[in-house]
């Protein structure tokens, strides 16, 4: 088999950028030196979308123009010309210099754009073929039923032995979800070639066009409204040549109102209506015509603070406008992270990613990515599905990594807090959280019960009956008794609290584990060819010796759980036996106790940070140790300069930090930055959901 792999549509609108994008993600997260490939382009790299879109997400290095072959103008004359088997060269050799630096190539096929598409097909197996790359055909399967889907997979894998062909596997896209399960029990059972088939149902995130797509499209100028929004789809288009009263009764959530210009009264009318509770929200609006609002509408809609509405104007009439509208395809860009998030969720949700690996023939690595690590995040946490809980519902930041979470489909999420107002934020946002839980403290009937608990656990401290009951009305210590009763299994906070808030609850009745006397973290941080894990870089300021062999062990064992060897090194500002002072003793000591408490862990101190990161200083400083050169777990004596450590090289080696993890509670309780990216709280939410399918609690 191949080091590469050849992603063609069998036709148009076949949706193959989701089969790119889930491709990619599964061979990133290996540590694979990734190429991307296509034979032919429009015109260029700039404007071919796919290249965009994974040059973008995942840092392919190679100059773009070694990431295609030729143009479809040189091909289609090549063609003409009957001279395929000097362009199969062309490519072949422009394929084969690419090949030769990476470890893997993805190779996408033609976008049904330039040739006959009864012949278009044909030229991407023929490609396939001399370029000797295995296919994985993707077929359309929208508005088809289960048995004609069967019947198009058999006939095109029996068509593509005959062309002697190899298939990795046929993904079959956009397939109703009914189809769609009985598709792919069928194929299970017959698997006629042993070419694995894989069903991947229809998304209605990816079969729309946002309101950026077609303002693109249309090259539509901006008048109002938030850029947040233009990442909203369209779920269909409404023509307003009515009056605004009957036109009214005529919306439906999440359409685009195309309108002439001069019709003030539809526009304001819209905008109201989108924020009203009796009416849709809409996706956008469309002023046609070239006419733009007087000047004192403008100024009233300038002062809609509540409305976001994206406000386009176009010069075309409405007829045309509507015609073109209608004719944008919906596409996946790198600014849409929930159209990725989507998409990656179809593929990874639909795909026995462990059977494909089996057919894909590569060069493993040892490196270790920053995307392989985060990737190998979603994968663990997608294992054994857990239920997270996130105390701040009303904030932005969290909604948003709720809503990735959900589109990837790898865990259960409870939102906490007001309900209206969650669901008002989701709606502004123009997000989709179907399916999410939302819980408001104050109104719930778990408060009750919860008070009583926290009465029971808290009363040896004088807190009374009254006072439990009045706790449970604080997110933080609500979402924690949730993971206590095991209604969750993690919670994550600190996005608008401080650490504070957020550990407080779990120390008063989670506690810490049977053995582990205190409560630390540890960051990962991501170098571009391994990963790092230091500990305690956030919660305690100064440990004693007893408290850092306990930070120590924790942060092994949390090493451990996320697939890394620990060899712990005890940093000091000696190594071995060269220095002396107080300092120096603790760390020594805490070696000692360590070592007590885990015989078996590779564990070296007191150690500098160099002998134990750099070989070469490990062979003079330390010959003789385990863990010098090679260490992965850094303990740092104090929380100075582990704090310091972890953001020097986190800002100097362009390095990818995760946390802070908490660890040593009975049950997982992560605490973020009140500066934290949605990123950092979608990996701090996998993290939780990791931690929890393998932690127990002793309550």
């Amino acid at each position: 088999m191949s080091n590469s792999v050849y992603i063609a549509g069998t036709g148009p609108a076949t949706g193959k950028s989701v089969v790119v994008l889930g491709m990619m993600e599964l061979l990133s997260r290996r540590g694979r030196r990734i190429g991307f490939f296509r034979p032919v382009v429009e015109k260029d790299t700039i404007s071919d979308h796919l290249i965009g879109l994974v040059t973008s997400r995942y840092d392919i290095q190679p100059p773009r123009e070694s990431m295609f072959g030729t143009t479809h103008s040189i091909a289609r004359e090549m063609i003409s010309r009957h001279r395929e088997n000097e362009l199969y060269s062309l490519i072949l050799e422009k394929f084969r210099s690419l090949a030769h630096e990476c470890d893997f190539v993805v190779c996408v096929g033609t976008d049904y754009t330039a040739m006959h598409l009864a012949l278009e097909f044909d030229f991407n197996v023929e490609l396939a073929r001399n370029l000797g790359v295995p296919l994985m055909p993707v077929v359309a399967g929208q508005g088809r039923e289960a048995g004609s889907i069967v019947d198009a997979v058999r006939i095109l894998t029996e068509f593509l032995q005959e062309r002697k062909c190899d298939v990795l596997s046929v993904m079959v896209n956009r397939v109703t979800p009914e189809a769609a399960a009985e598709a792919a029990a069928r194929f299970q059972e017959m698997s006629p070639t042993g070419i694995p088939v894989f069903v991947l149902p229809a998304h209605p995130l990816l079969d729309k066009p946002t309101v950026g797509e077609i303002q693109r499209a249309l090259g539509a100028e901006m008048l109002h409204g938030d850029v947040q929004r233009l990442n909203r789809e369209v779920a269909r288009t409404k023509v307003a040549a009515m009056k605004l009263p009957n036109f009214l009764d005529r919306l439906e959530e999440g359409c685009l109102v195309i309108t002439p210009g001069d019709r003030s009264d539809i526009m304001i009318g819209t905008l109201a209506a989108d924020v009203s509770i009796f009416y849709p929200g809409v996706a956008g609006i469309v002023l046609t015509g070239g006419f733009k609002p007087a000047p004192q509408v403008q100024r009233l809609i300038e002062g809609l603070t509540h409305t976001a509405v994206p406000v386009l104007a176009v010069t075309t009439d409405t007829f045309v406008t509507a015609t073109q509208v209608n004719t944008v395809c919906a596409a996946i860009t790198p600014e849409n992270q929930r159209k990725i998030a989507g998409a990656l969720g179809v593929f990874e949700t639909n795909v026995d990613l462990r059977r494909l690996e089996r057919h894909i023939a590569v060069l493993r690595s040892s490196r270790v990515t920053p995307l392989m690590f985060q990737h190998d995040l979603m994968s663990r946490a997608r294992s054994k599905r857990r239920c997270i809980v996130l105390p701040e519902g009303t904030e932005e930041r969290i909604l948003r990594a709720a809503e990735i979470m959900r589109l990837r489909d790898v865990l259960d999420i409870t939102l906490l807090g007001n309900v209206g107002e969650i669901e008002e934020k989701i709606t502004a946002f123009g997000l989709s959280l179907d399916g999410v839980k939302i819980i408001d403290p104050v109104a719930s009937e778990l408060r009750e019960e919860f008070g009583q608990t926290y009465f029971e656990l808290r009363r040896h401290k004088g807190i009374s009956l009254q006072m439990a009951f009045d706790a449970m009305a604080d997110v933080s210590t609500f979402g924690t008794m949730m993971v206590y009763r095991g209604l969750a299994d993690g919670m994550v906070s600190g996005a608008v609290h401080t650490t504070q808030h957020t550990i407080r609850p779990a120390l008063e009745f989670v506690k810490t584990k049977p053995g582990c006397s205190i409560v630390s973290s540890v960051f990962f941080i991501c170098l571009p060819d391994r990963v790092l894990v230091y500990g305690d870089c956030a919660i305690n300021p100064d440990p004693n010796a007893e408290q850092l062999a306990h930070i120590a062990v924790s942060s092994a064992e949390t090493a451990q759980g996320f697939g890394i060897e620990p060899r712990v090194a005890m940093l000091s500002y000696s190594t071995g036996e060269s220095g002396k002072g107080a300092d120096v003793e603790k760390v020594r000591e805490a070696t000692r106790l360590a070592k007590h408490l885990r015989p078996g862990l590779m564990l070296e101190g007191p150690i500098q940070y160099d002998a134990a990161i750099d070989p070469d200083v490990a062979r003079v400083k330390l010959p003789r140790s385990e863990v010098a050169g090679r260490a992965t777990v850094f303990i740092f004596p104090d929380l100075n300069s582990g704090n310091n450590a972890y953001k020097a090289v986190q800002r100097s080696a362009d390095a990818v930090a995760i946390g802070p993890v908490l660890q040593g509670l009975n049950k997982p309780v992560n605490d973020l930055s009140r500066g934290c990216t949605v990123a950092d709280i979608v990996n701090t939410i996998a993290i939780t959901a990791i931690q929890a399918q393998t932690e127990g609690m002793t309550p």
